[in-house]
């Protein structure tokens, strides 16, 4: 998985590049920086988040823990449809890592492009209540 610096987001496709960029409800993957370290020290290991497979890192705020909520990034607006549950081969790369990221939305978020734009880094973010 390629880190990039800036992104292009669109309501077709989701990142651009993704192999699995879609229409649908899970068109663009979103991580906490903040909650990744934590799992990383819970585990007393370093992991790369690109393990992970999300397309987006944000840090300094907490994702939404309900579906219909929207966050903001740049110019794009996505709202979120569903938790991203770890699958099985997390713990090929850490022992443990499913369920470390398990509870509580841990493994992210995945979204639904209601605008899209240039994501770069540094951009600010921001979450909205869906209410």
């Amino acid at each position: 998985m390629d880190e990039l610096e800036v992104a292009e987001i669109s309501t077709e496709t989701g990142v651009a590049m993704d192999s699995r960029g879609k229409r649908g409800n899970r068109q663009v993957t979103v991580l906490s920086a903040d909650v990744w370290s934590t799992v990383c020290n819970e585990l007393d290991s370093e992991i790369p988040w690109t393990i992970r497979r999300s397309n987006l890192l944000v840090q300094g705020i907490g994702l939404p823990q309900r579906a219909g909520d929207l966050i903001d990034i740049g110019d794009v607006r996505l709202q979120v449809m569903t938790e991203v549950d770890p699958c099985s081969r997390m713990d090929e790369q850490c022992p443990g890592l499913t369920a470390a990221l398990g509870p509580d939305w841990r493994g992210g978020v995945g979204c639904k492009v209601l605008s899209g734009g240039t994501v770069r880094i540094g951009d600010r973010v921001s979450v909205h209540s869906a209410e």
